[in-house]
């Protein structure tokens, strides 16, 4: 599990690297993008299946996802709590305005990377690092962000960009 902690961290400073060469991509590109749905949902199938969360989960350790009022509801009823206390015991309202973990890493991210909501988990969470999403050109720009954090997001636009 170390080396691969240690492969997907050479990985974030490569990704910091490309950033100016995946937005150049973009800029170039961002007509062509808008229909490039299927090829992007293809690559992150197939990096999907090559690259274990679990070995990573950089984004549980340093990632704050906005957390919604339907969140809330559903993770409080899984920690069997009322809503009012677990936002009490585990978020705070950030400088967006939006509720967010008083923490990070993640309260919920266990030793062994597993969440122990996972089935509750926030809709952030549940769609991260968001590269099978429909109208992918819409969050292009927000996937350049994740490629520091995240291993797919990082090789499905180093294969998009080679294309």
């Amino acid at each position: 599990m170390k080396e691969k902690s240690d492969k997907y961290a050479a990985l974030a400073v490569k990704a910091e690297k490309d950033k100016p060469e995946f937005l150049l991509f973009y800029k170039k590109n961002k007509k062509r993008l808008e229909k490039m749905d299927s090829i992007v949902h293809d690559l992150h199938e197939r990096h999907s299946a090559e690259i274990d969360c679990l070995s990573c989960a950089a984004c549980c350790k340093s990632l704050g996802p906005a957390i919604y009022d339907k969140d809330i509801e559903r993770m409080a009823k899984a920690l069997r709590m009322k809503p009012s206390d677990m936002m009490t015991e585990y978020l705070r309202i950030d400088e967006d305005g939006d509720y967010v973990f008083k923490t990070m890493p993640c309260p919920f991210l266990m030793p062994d990377n597993y969440c122990s909501i996972y089935e509750s988990r926030p809709k952030a969470c549940r769609e991260y690092p968001h590269t099978d999403r429909k109208k992918f050109a819409q969050i292009y720009k927000l996937t350049v962000k994740n490629t520091s954090t995240c291993p797919i997001a990082y090789e499905v636009l180093k294969d998009l960009v080679k294309s």
